[in-house]
């Protein structure tokens, strides 16, 4: 208890910061005349509460953290922001008469947050304003990590911001320190985030938007999240400018941003695009788009042309994870909805908001299986792992090792799951895939055309579990439930 009291105190901290964002659906809702603003203003004063009672009632507790803190705070964080996150939906989707069962409301926070963007609610486009705005929204917040923003804006709490730090950010960056101090470091990160949310509003709306819809899309776009305020999703405006547009941003945030961070500081861009993850991602992104436009092509799916634009964009797309779609992909030669939501695993960087395995790890193992082939025949030849210009140090090989198997054990444990209820098999595993890639759509029942809304309330837990074991890159999760994290 002693190690779980600093813990809940700094969630309070972290509560009272999270009720400040819930103004962007407030201010929505003022501006659109809907009347539902003392709604949000509810959910602002039930968060604040919680946060004073935590903040306050526990401030005897305050300490230093520990590693072993950072780890339980993130997996404290995302597990019960989403309740708070819930509450807006709750009581507007009410006071307008369309009631959400609370399953529905969590597993939509959960899904915004984690910026997996899948959802369950239909009828997206004569939702009001600020709900379609607190959905894109919380994409936007869980984007670059809320943690990581924490670490930015609240250096008085006098706890261990690089704990925090390194307990929320993914693969190389939290052993990577950009700048003297971690605070300095979240500020940069989230510095670059928002200037590229800047840029790309900007350029939604010079491309035909209107101004709700390009910062909602943006908020999507940037954050890797999909969600959209349109059941159509981009097909809503059948523009191949905006889809470019779209198509730019999702492979710039697929790319870590602390390269841009780094090249910003430096005034110098060389050192990015010798950097052999981004170069393997965006090789990946634009290989993939290329492969499945030239197969729809050759299928006679569509003219050149067509097979260009929609190949392209929808596999940068999913494999981004952010589950944008122009058209039902299901309707494709099989090959290419399975590559997609393959290719989802891998095609983003560590440091990107993208999720899933991430391009680094997977760099590594290709390299330490070439290694091991290179051993069977020259048993002696001493050759490291070398990613670039630096050799990769054992302790992250056996790292990339353990989290593969638990990746891997996690997601055929949740496909059984799911399988036990009578899901088609299709549906079992791409849901479970593209919940622990926090991608959005999957394939069979979940496909862009449809939504989660056809699974049953155990179904969607367990797809909600799947999106936080993919958040949190299941290992930190996993920490938890060892008797050597608790133990002294």
């Amino acid at each position: 208890m002693s190690d779980v009291l600093p813990v809940m105190r700094v969630l309070g901290a972290l509560l009272a910061l999270f009720a400040v964002s819930m103004g962007v659906p407030l201010a929505a809702s003022l501006w659109a005349r809907e009347g539902l603003w003392q709604h949000y203003a509810t959910a602002i004063a039930v968060t604040l509460m919680a946060s004073a009672l935590l903040w306050g009632g526990l401030r005897a507790h305050k300490r230093e953290l520990l590693p072993r803190h950072g780890v339980m705070l993130v997996s404290v964080v995302w597990g019960i922001l989403p309740l708070f996150a819930a509450l807006p939906l709750l009581l507007v989707m009410h006071a307008i008469g369309r009631p959400l069962s609370f399953t529905h409301a969590y597993f939509e926070s959960v899904s915004g947050l984690t910026t997996t963007g899948a959802t369950v609610l239909a009828e997206l486009d004569r939702l009001p304003l600020s709900v379609n705005m607190w959905r894109t929204f919380m994409q936007w917040i869980g984007g670059m990590g809320i943690l990581i923003l924490a670490v930015a804006v609240l250096p008085l709490l006098g706890v261990g911001g690089s704990q925090l730090f390194k307990a929320e950010a993914a693969g190389p960056v939290k052993d990577t320190k950009l700048t003297p101090r971690m605070t300095e470091t979240a500020k940069g990160l989230w510095g670059v985030y928002v200037v590229f949310s800047l840029v790309c509003a900007l350029a939604f709306w010079l491309g035909g938007m209107t101004p709700p819809d390009a910062i909602m899309h943006m908020f999507a776009t940037v954050s890797l999240g999909g969600l959209s305020p349109h059941d159509a999703s981009f097909a809503y405006f059948e523009s191949p400018l905006l889809e470019t547009i779209a198509l730019v941003f999702m492979l710039c945030a697929s790319c870590n941003f602390a390269l841009y961070f780094i090249a910003l500081r430096k005034g110098n861009w060389r050192g990015f695009w010798r950097d052999p993850e981004m170069r393997a991602t965006i090789t990946a992104l634009l290989g993939g788009g290329l492969l499945v436009a030239l197969l729809l092509w050759v299928k006679g799916v569509y003219d050149p042309l067509q097979a260009l634009r929609h190949g392209m964009f929808n596999v940068v797309s999913v494999a981004t994870t952010t589950g944008f779609a122009t058209t039902d992909y299901l309707g494709w030669p099989v090959f290419a909805p399975v590559f997609m939501l393959l290719l989802s695993g891998v095609a983003t960087s560590a440091g990107s908001t993208g999720g899933g395995i991430k391009m680094v790890r997977m760099l590594i193992l290709l390299k330490q299986a070439r290694r091991e082939m290179t051993r069977i025949v020259h048993p002696r030849a001493v050759q490291p792992v070398r990613l670039g210009d630096r050799v990769v140090d054992n302790r992250m090989i056996f790292s990339v090792l353990a989290f593969m198997l638990v990746y891997g054990a996690t997601v055929i444990t949740l496909s059984m799951v799911l399988l036990l209820t009578d899901l088609d098999m299709v549906t079992a595993f791409s849901a479970v895939l593209a919940s622990v890639h926090c991608m959005g759509p999957g394939l069979g029942m979940l496909g862009p055309a449809s939504n989660f809304a056809v699974l049953t309330d155990f179904q969607l837990w367990v797809c909600t579990l799947a999106m936080l074991l993919g958040r949190l890159e299941i290992l930190s999760f996993m920490a938890l439930l060892t008797p050597a994290f608790w133990r002294r």
